[in-house]
């Protein structure tokens, strides 16, 4: 395996990855409903031709060029391409409006956009047209004719043509060897949980240091002949440094999903050895699996739960007696070999990140023998700063740092982190960015926790959505939200509150579960049933049940119904499934506030 420490970039460690594994399988695609492969030799040429064509574009060194991509090979072939290039990445959602667009291109100054399908290139053809510097696009399929006027517009097959004619692929590998540890690889925007996003600075360093952290953390399950399936947005920080470079720097193949809809089929048929995904995903998948077994035989049913149960019990008290051991033994082979055989039966692990994982969720899975390591970052981190080790997972923490980064808890309980991952900064906002380094460079997080004498961190909350009641008494929202939305009835919930006297909060009834309670009471398809006193009481009954669990300043005194989900479209979720608050307030607001005007 190659020593990733001695990497000076990320395109260099992909080449001297490819020179080792030749004609093997690299990136994988669904066409025409079969999996085909591009190998490390194939992708490497096309990086430096791709490369060499940007080049000819009159791309430079420090450059900025936009992404605009599905998760397809195409995505990493380009990403490595401008990176060869000199120039910096700048990823952006699939999701972004021509608004956000705008924004990107008018706050990176690019010069060049790539675009992959028509779908796509109509609202970044409309941006990069209102653009204050008109950058130039490269389209994978051709787009919108109406829209390219005035555009300098090339296709990916003609970038790669001018590159292979212009014969540069010494010239490339020299710009790749110039390229330093501490250069900018890329400029990631948040995701814009509060605000405006910004552009987070990481440098190949950042990256290169996160993929020797991971190695450090799987190197137990075994390094080599890993699959990885890829399906979280790769323009996310998360899903670019698990999905793309661990992935490189361990010499993995990785597959594109076809989409979270054909998730579970193309598991059974890629056979993944690791996934990364959000607890939101996990959460979804243990309601569907739930959902399934109660319709089941309940002979079925009782062996499952059984397993759950025992599963959970030998977990948390370190072991069990003689007959319960006997019986989980054969529930391992009647149960858990089945949920296993589901996921593609050689899943080592699922990683989990981006956002707590709710315990409950984390020791069922655990329980039904399917190892799930949560870790922790964010962005500006270049993700990862912590992860569970296989071989020693508390769920309810985010384990240990990796290797090589330093962290420490601040007076005020915030988690402070060191070392290479750490960004260089906020593009073009020093003033925020100073907010964010300190002058030892210690990257503020905002989020909360402490540190367990096994170096374990447990996150309690993020800082700025800490809610302070009138009362003085701190709340997590996050806490009060997974027990929510733990509940059958429940989808989604967001707790409001701060400055007032006690909780309460907005509630997406789950759809399957409101549909069959309408059937039930002869309501039909459910349309309008929010409103039904009855449904009310019934979604009631969840909250109180989670209520029961809640000190009494956590609990929810009052809740408030919308049909409405939270979503990437409507703008209350951010790519990766989190939940936008204060877009989230700026609509419900007034119906929140009006549940403490109804109480006087």
């Amino acid at each position: 395996m190659l020593d990733i420490r001695a990497a000076t970039s990320l395109p260099a460690m992909f080449l001297d990855q490819a020179a080792c594994m030749g004609e093997r399988p690299f990136l994988w695609a669904k066409r025409g409903g079969c999996w085909q492969a591009r190998s490390w030799a194939e992708t490497m040429d096309e990086v430096l031709t791709l490369a060499a064509g940007l080049t000819c574009l009159g791309i430079e060194a420090g450059d900025r060029v936009v992404l605009i991509s599905e998760n397809r090979p195409e995505w990493a072939v380009a990403d490595l391409a401008i990176m060869a290039a000199g120039a910096i990445t700048v990823p952006a959602y699939t999701t972004n409006t021509v608004a956000d667009h705008l924004h990107i291109l008018d706050n990176s100054g690019a010069r060049l956009v790539i675009v992959s399908t028509s779908h796509l290139a109509e609202r970044a053809l409309a941006a990069a047209g209102r653009a204050d510097r008109q950058p130039a696009v490269i389209a994978l399929e051709p787009p919108p004719l109406a829209q390219s006027t005035g555009i300098d517009l090339h296709s990916w097959g003609s970038v790669l043509t001018m590159g292979r004619e212009a014969g540069m692929a010494e010239q490339i590998r020299q710009k790749i060897a110039e390229v330093r540890r501490d250069s900018t690889a890329c400029l990631i925007y948040t995701s814009g949980t509060g605000g405006v996003p910004k552009g987070v600075m990481l440098s190949h360093g950042a990256i290169l240091h996160n993929c020797w952290g991971a190695i450090k953390v799987v190197e137990e399950l075994g390094i080599e002949d890993n699959v990885f399936l890829s399906f979280l947005p790769l323009s996310h920080a998360y899903e670019h440094t698990a999905g793309l470079y661990f992935p490189i720097a361990i010499a993995a193949q990785i597959h594109y999903a076809e989409g979270i809809e054909h998730l579970a089929a193309n598991m059974a048929e890629v056979h993944p050895t690791i996934m990364t995904a959000v607890p939101r995903l996990y959460e979804s998948m243990r309601s569907r699996i739930l959902k399934g077994v109660a319709k089941a035989p309940s002979l079925r049913q009782r062996l499952f739960h059984a397993a759950v149960t025992l599963g959970t019990r030998r977990i948390e008290d370190g072991r069990l007696g003689p007959l319960d051991t006997v019986a989980d033994w054969v529930l391992d082979r009647l149960v858990r070999a089945k949920v296993r055989e589901r996921f593609g039966g050689r899943l080592k692990a699922f990683v989990s990140g981006g956002a707590p994982l709710p315990y409950e969720v984390g020791m069922f899975f655990t329980a039904l023998g399917v190892r799930i390591l949560q870790g922790y970052g964010q962005t500006e981190s270049a993700p990862v700063v912590s992860c569970n080790r296989p071989s020693r997972v508390r769920i309810e923490t985010v384990g240990p740092a990796l290797d090589g980064v330093e962290v420490r808890i601040a007076e005020d309980g915030e988690i402070l982190v060191r070392g290479e991952l750490v960004m260089q900064g906020y593009w073009r906002d020093p003033d925020t960015t100073h907010l964010a380094i300190d002058a030892e460079g210690w990257l503020h997080t905002g989020d909360i926790g402490v540190i367990d004498p096994d170096q374990s961190i447990r996150i309690t909350d993020r800082k700025k959505d800490i809610i302070v009641n009138s009362g003085g008494d701190n709340v997590a929202p996050q806490r009060i939200e997974g027990f929510l939305t733990l509940q059958p009835e429940i989808a989604q919930a967001m707790v409001h509150g701060d400055r007032r006297p006690h909780l309460v909060a907005l509630i997406v009834p789950d759809g399957e579960w409101m549909e069959s309670w309408a059937r039930a009471q002869g309501r039909g398809d459910g349309v309008g049933v929010v409103h039904d006193p009855r449904f009310r009481h019934a979604i009631a009954l969840a909250v109180d049940r989670v209520n029961s669990q809640l000190s009494a300043v956590e609990r929810v005194r009052r809740f408030v119904l919308t049909d409405e989900s939270f979503s990437i479209d409507n703008g209350l979720l951010t790519p990766t499934l989190k939940i936008r608050r204060h877009m989230i307030r700026q609509k419900f607001g007034d119906t929140l506030e009006s549940l403490y005007e109804e109480r006087k």
